[in-house]
């Protein structure tokens, strides 16, 4: 046979109530009626059989949505963040890209300017002409 336990007195679950919901609004989580029985020290089920009424008041709590406590939740923010690093990360390629046609722009007209110049001074280059074996 078990022991019965004394139950705990309805003020001090619904004081114990009271904190959850407190930190849980701070938090931005929902409150449980099985974390509130665990603080009691009693099983879910000893719980709702022996305080329904704040079992009740759980339930709907926990089903309401969620109101963010001070403005954007952390999802939102990291979202607007990750939207924020791919935009930047967006415009960084098509920079890099642009520096990349304008090097290969600069070496071509290097080139060009190169040939010009040795053409003008007669002066053969001996970068393509090997020393005979």
């Amino acid at each position: 046979m078990t022991t019965r336990v004394s139950d705990p007195p309805e003020a001090l679950a619904r004081k114990r109530m009271n904190e959850m919901l407190d930190i849980c609004q701070q938090t931005n989580t929902k409150p449980s009626v099985l974390k509130l029985a665990r603080q009691l020290g009693l099983s879910n089920t000893t719980f709702r059989r022996r305080f329904p009424d704040i079992a009740r008041e759980l339930g709907t709590l926990r089903s309401a949505p969620a109101i963010p406590a001070d403005g954007p939740s952390e999802h939102d923010r990291l979202m607007a963040r990750n939207a924020k690093l791919r935009r930047r990360n967006q415009e960084l390629a098509s920079e890099l890209a642009l520096a990349t046609a304008q090097l290969q722009h600069l070496a071509m007209t290097n080139e060009r300017l190169r040939e010009a110049l040795e053409n003008a001074s007669t002066i053969t280059s001996i970068r393509g002409k090997r020393p005979p074996s």
